[in-house]
């Protein structure tokens, strides 16, 4: 829930009136968003062309919304043009994040393997540039994929300093595997690092209709994709079924967020203001908190420029009151000095 405070009715209307903090018109929710730790790792896939390397990691990144039933939020992080990829094709960086590394290591190879692998023309590499010396923990590539080739793969290594973050001050092999396939052959790399990340940011747009929100919401995800280091992994960037840890069967995780429903506003406690009739919720995974902090900001700006104090009652955020996780984005201090 967004704060310990429950009301029913129109009287959960009284933040959005007395807000000190509005742009465009719209008021922002004095209250925070809950964001707890995560493990990620970075992947580049290219191809011959930009329609088989974006084949490629839509399937690679299908099902990948939440860690509640699908092991990994993941999704494109940006496009790359050929001269940011190590083969010179063009490419895309994804951002993978699980709760654990071990689940990492489960997931990636089993996406790699049934998704790129298995289009034409693709390689992969790994994104966070650096080996053992500057990421430790490192996530199987072709270290299993290789056998796909049946005893035919071979590997070479490229010795190399300077390999970017960290700059480790030894020389280090970077070991890539040419594994052959029915239009020649797939490379990849070896393995590919890990290291310490972010999960669960987010804010809630509320809406006067479906219309409003939408429109703020696209103008929200918009803002944000080009912005490095940060994902929203649900479908176009949002999702509707913003939810609560736990249920009343004993089964589920997770259950419906029914303060934020607006069709239970006269049956629950509600969190919506007066005129609320859509909510949707932007959530967010970072390699930082700085780099979710500023896709924040950024995403808030958007939507309330988008639509105005006429389209959304209010923007809001997602909290256990500090239970869940340890990093907190108070949304007042994130837009500070960007009031409108």
């Amino acid at each position: 829930m967004t704060d310990s405070r429950k009301l029913t009715g129109d009287t959960a209307g009284d933040w959005a009136i007395g807000s000190s903090l509005r742009i465009a018109g719209v008021p922002i929710h004095a209250t925070f968003a809950e964001a707890f730790d995560m493990k990620m790792t970075r992947l580049i896939v290219t191809a011959a062309d930009r329609q088989w390397c974006e084949a490629a990691a839509a399937a690679m990144v299908g099902f990948g919304t939440s860690v509640i039933a699908c092991g990994v939020e993941i999704a494109v992080e940006r496009e790359l043009a050929p001269q940011e990829t190590p083969d010179g094709r063009p490419g895309v960086a994804i951002l993978a994040f699980a709760v654990s590394g071990k689940e990492l290591e489960e997931q990636i190879p089993r996406r790699a393997g049934q998704c790129i692998l298995t289009c034409p023309t693709t390689a992969l590499y790994a994104g966070l540039i650096g080996g053992p010396s500057v990421y430790p923990k490192r996530v199987p590539l072709g270290k299993t994929l290789r056998y796909f080739g049946d005893g035919n793969q071979i590997s070479k290594q490229i010795w190399s300093t300077g390999l970017g973050e960290g700059e480790p001050t030894e020389t280090e092999a970077t070991r890539y595997w040419r594994v052959p396939v029915m239009d020649g052959e797939f490379v990849c790399e070896h393995d590919c690092g890990r290291t310490e990340a972010i999960g669960g940011g987010n804010f809630i747009l509320l809406g006067r209709s479906i219309e409003t929100v939408v429109t703020a919401c696209r103008a929200a995800v918009a803002a944000i994709a080009p912005l490095s280091g940060v994902i929203t992994p649900f479908p176009g960037g949002a999702t509707r079924s913003g939810s609560k840890v736990g249920s009343k069967y004993a089964s589920l995780f997770a259950s419906t967020n029914e303060g934020f429903c607006p069709s239970l506003r006269e049956l629950t406690k509600t969190e919506l203001p007066s005129g609320t009739k859509a909510v949707l919720e932007i959530v967010l995974d970072g390699a930082s908190f700085d780099a979710i902090a500023e896709a924040i900001a950024a995403g808030v700006v958007a939507a309330c420029e988008a639509v105005g104090g006429d389209g959304l009652t209010g923007i809001t955020a997602g909290n256990y009151g500090g239970k869940l996780g340890r990093h907190h984005f108070h949304l007042h201090d994130l837009m500070t000095g960007r009031e409108a």
